[in-house]
């Protein structure tokens, strides 16, 4: 039994032209949006506004970063900078800190006790023993 695979799937339809309905309303708000800075911003600074604004509204509209829309990847950018989910691992900030009561004085004392560097040797072992899946043992 043999099925239809759908092709061509990420291909918007197209209403005026080459333009799809989320580039017409992108280029509708921003037409918009410099009629409302046409009206109450004088000449001088709507002509900035206005270019501003058309270069943006373009941008959004027009642009594909990556393949994908502008405006997606804007969103994937915000939402990097918000939460970032790559953690860096900073070795000389990594310290094992112990807490030691002083029993003279009652105090805390912070003591950083750095960890210990792995020699070659040791290293090869435990590369060893992570390429050998855990069955290589010491002798």
């Amino acid at each position: 039994m043999q099925f239809i695979v759908p092709q061509f799937i990420d291909v918007e339809t197209k209403i005026i032209g080459p333009v799809t309905p989320k580039q017409f309303i992108i280029l509708i708000i921003t037409a918009g949006l410099i009629f409302l800075s046409y009206k109450l911003a004088d000449f001088t600074l709507f002509i900035i506004e206005a270019v501003f604004l058309f270069g943006l509204g373009i941008t959004l509209a027009f642009v594909k970063i990556n393949n994908q829309p502008a405006y997606y990847f804007i969103l994937s950018l915000i939402q990097v900078f918000k939460k970032p989910s790559i953690r860096v691992w900073k070795r000389e900030k990594m310290l094992v800190l112990e807490k030691k009561i002083k029993k003279k004085k009652g105090e805390i004392e912070e003591v950083i006790i750095p960890r210990r560097a792995l020699s070659s040797s040791k290293l090869s072992e435990v590369s060893l023993l992570v390429d050998t899946g855990g069955r290589y043992e010491e002798e």
